[in-house]
């Protein structure tokens, strides 16, 4: 039952709480021990409450979760998990981030309030409505923004960067909805009833302009955004972006992935790539005077 808990807990999807680290690397403080910490401790946290959400999520979903093609091997809908073993953990891993949270920083702890609150939202009725399910999913990848940001002195962090991550959460989440159409098919509204609500060319066409504004406001905050160094560097980070969101959507559209983007962080090597290389160009552009 542990091994069933801990898999319920989704580790391999806590790569999405590394969006706590953006203010730690964008405003210069890799080389800043309290901060580095900090940041540290906020990213354990959020993993610890993003559990609790996805233990609630498949406590909700457990009947629909059965007529899915891979997610009825899960252990709550297996049964490999007991719910009322899953529900006291859930309370636990809540109300423990919650403390702590606040304790290492109040604005922290009010962040992890309303990530709980809004995902409490997404679980019992919101994502039941349509295109706000996608826009809270985007939501909650901001506030793991803002949730760095509240746990350090920021002194060059630009708001850019929320539109940025806004923007490639959306992609992220239109991708999964997208291949979940794809992979249910006529079913896919037993499974998921906003499925219904959807279909593949509204998708497609809001991919293409949530794909345009990614790209548009991560270039402006590369030359617009106050603190980045006057030699305007960061313009060169500007195609691994480009490439890493093109790289994406020959996933989805060519090889019909996308229905989890932490497995396509964790697996495919241009990918992972493309994501040092970009990682590589931006620590040179804000740590290295040239």
């Amino acid at each position: 039952m542990l091994i069933g808990l801990f898999k319920t807990m989704r580790p391999r999807q806590w790569t999405k709480n590394g969006f706590v680290f953006a203010a730690l690397f964008f405003d210069s403080k890799l080389d800043d021990l309290t901060s580095i910490l900090q940041t540290l401790a906020a990213f354990l946290l959020l993993c610890l409450m993003s559990s609790a959400v996805y233990i609630m999520n498949d406590l909700a979903d457990i009947d629909s979760d059965r007529q899915h093609p891979t997610k009825r091997k899960r252990p709550l809908p297996s049964g490999q998990l007991s719910p009322v073993v899953a529900r006291a953990a859930a309370i636990l891993f809540a109300g423990g981030s919650l403390a702590a949270g606040y304790w290492l920083a109040p604005p922290f702890g009010w962040i992890l309030f309303a990530y709980l609150i809004i995902q409490i939202g997404y679980t019992f009725r919101l994502k039941h409505v349509v295109l706000i399910d996608v826009c809270i999913i985007a939501a909650g990848f901001v506030l793991r923004i803002a949730a760095g940001v509240s746990v350090i002195e920021v002194q060059r962090f630009s708001p850019w960067l929320y539109v940025f991550g806004g923007f490639l959460a959306l992609f992220m989440a239109l991708g999964k909805r997208r291949q979940e159409l794809i992979l249910l098919g006529v079913n896919a509204g037993n499974h998921r009833a906003i499925l219904d609500e959807y279909n593949l060319e509204l998708i497609d066409r809001m991919l293409g302009i949530v794909t345009t504004s990614a790209i548009a406001s991560y270039s402006l905050y590369t030359f617009l955004a106050e603190g980045l160094p006057p030699n305007h560097l960061m313009m060169l980070t500007i195609p691994f972006v480009i490439y890493g969101i093109f790289r994406y959507l020959y996933l989805i559209h060519v090889k019909g992935e996308g229905g989890a983007p932490e497995e396509i962080l964790l697996r495919d090597r241009p990918f992972q790539v493309t994501l040092l290389l970009y990682a590589a160009v931006a620590f040179v552009a804000l740590y290295i005077p040239l």
